[in-house]
């Protein structure tokens, strides 16, 4: 939409850094990160930085009214914008970080899926392993997550070291195919089994 792409645009404006896009995701690249989301059962499914809600609306689309979908946004103007347009959504403005006390907020206990719209490559490590902490420790051990990385970040530092924080992570990491009718291409991350606490290396702990 064209609003959403002006939305988009004056926010990544204002606060690259946490945006880390310029326009909305499209609906073929929502398809591929979304695909985790069970087609049974009664998941508990959470959403990280839905910004104007192109995976929300698959996630919501796959889930046909079963579930929880927890939808955590840190951009006021998109979680506001969020909450208008997918009532069915738990959406919370606020810090990926806080997933642990947000969950248990809603005695949720652990998330089945992990769907992630965050600009990983566009952080500093320590952020990468904090917000990486607070996703694994809320995920079940079946749990799958699921993120994407644009082409052209690939030879970026700070994108390898998020790989392999993956790896770190968890038991299986998959690469996906390239969406290239994404502006711009990307392709998506697919970890699942967070690995124990006690299994990971000292220098990641």
């Amino acid at each position: 939409m064209a609003n959403d792409t002006s939305l988009f645009l004056g926010q990544f404006l204002r606060s690259p850094g946490t945006i880390g896009a310029l326009a909305p995701s499209s609906q073929r690249l929502a398809a591929a990160v979304c695909t985790p989301v069970p087609e049974r059962g009664e998941p508990t499914v959470v959403e990280l930085g839905p910004g104007t809600g192109p995976f929300t609306a698959e996630i919501q689309r796959r889930l046909a009214g079963r579930g929880h979908h927890l939808a955590v946004e840190l951009n006021e103007a998109m979680a506001a914008l969020l909450a208008e347009r997918f009532p069915a959504v738990d959406v919370v403005n606020g810090d990926a970080a806080r997933l642990p006390e947000l969950l248990a907020e809603r005695s949720l206990g652990q998330a089945d899926v992990v769907v992630s719209g965050l600009p990983w490559a566009a952080f500093p490590q320590q952020l990468q392993l904090s917000l990486m902490g607070a996703v694994t420790s809320v995920m079940s051990h079946a749990g799958a997550f699921t993120t994407f990385s644009y082409v052209h970040a690939i030879p970026l530092s700070r994108a390898r070291r998020f790989r392999a924080l993956l790896s770190e992570r968890f038991e299986e990491v998959v690469a996906g195919r390239t969406v290239w009718r994404n502006a711009p291409p990307a392709f998506v991350f697919h970890a699942r089994r967070p690995r124990p606490r006690t299994e990971l290396p000292s220098t990641m702990a």
